[in-house]
């Protein structure tokens, strides 16, 4: 059974495409078949797997306004071991567009449809914002998994994001659950980090996942040689950082083991 993954946070530079591609890459380390799809303008969830935006035909904007089927946009990439459905700057017109569709909010989960069953997971990186592409996200995911650093203002958005996932929950798409929170770019000798961490866990408990991703320059680093960490330094703290989290997220959905590929 394919499950869908929103990682979204409407605050910027909190880690939503690091997470998504490293935790990508990780749950295919893992023999599991995944679809990565980059909902943000910026693109930099396909530049970051390697793929040049830029020389792009079509995108998830064609298939999100019904001018390619899903199947044409996808690309395998085999030297990371997933799949993509890739953006670039005409994302933006999928957002202005759908705004005047009837059933805007659904382009995506009907999209996904087509090509789940091919998959056991699907990543959804979302736009640094809670807009119509981010709706379309929480409205196609099963859960939300929401990187987040540990910083003064973290909590209050935090709260607007749980909000609006409850209202689509209510509304739309029943199913839909905060599936985690994730401390990203985290620092131990920092008080607040420590504090605020605190207070995470202390208001989500489980949901809080007991992975930590620290600062890492490796991980910094890669997504300009467009590659995953765990292929472009696989001993780096943020490379094992990310292979914790997919085991997490297996045990939490299906009990399975890190069946690590050769």
């Amino acid at each position: 059974m394919t499950y869908i993954i929103a990682v979204a946070n409407q605050k910027g530079g909190v880690g939503k495409t690091t997470t998504s591609i490293n935790l990508a890459a990780s749950l295919a380390a893992t023999k599991r078949r995944v679809l990565l799809v980059d909902l943000d303008a910026q693109g930099n969830a396909t530049m970051g797997v390697g793929v040049d935006k830029s020389a792009l035909r079509r995108t998830a904007r064609d298939v999100l306004l019904e001018q390619a089927r899903p199947a044409e946009v996808i690309q395998h990439l085999p030297a990371v071991g997933i799949s993509l459905l890739p953006a670039n700057g005409d994302m933006t017109e999928a957002e202005i567009k759908l705004r005047d569709v009837a059933a805007g909010d659904f382009a995506l989960k009907s999209a996904l449809a087509e090509v789940a069953a091919q998959f056991d997971y699907i990543l959804l990186d979302c736009p640094p914002a809670l807009s119509k592409l981010t709706v379309n996200a929480l409205v196609a995911a099963d859960g939300v998994l929401v990187p987040m650093q540990c910083e003064y203002y973290a909590l209050e958005g935090l709260s607007a994001l749980v909000d609006t996932i409850n209202k689509i929950k209510r509304v739309i798409n029943p199913r839909l659950e905060v599936e985690g929170v994730l401390r990203t770019m985290f620092d131990p000798r920092n008080n607040l980090a420590n504090d605020v961490s605190a207070q995470l866990v202390q208001h989500f408990g489980d949901k809080v996942y007991r992975t930590i991703v620290p600062r890492n320059v490796r991980l910094a680093e890669a997504p300009s040689h467009g590659l995953p960490v765990m292929i472009y330094d696989a001993q780096s703290s943020g490379a094992k950082a990310y292979l914790a989290l997919a085991g997490e997220v297996l045990r939490r959905h299906d009990g399975g083991q890190l069946r690590l590929s050769a």
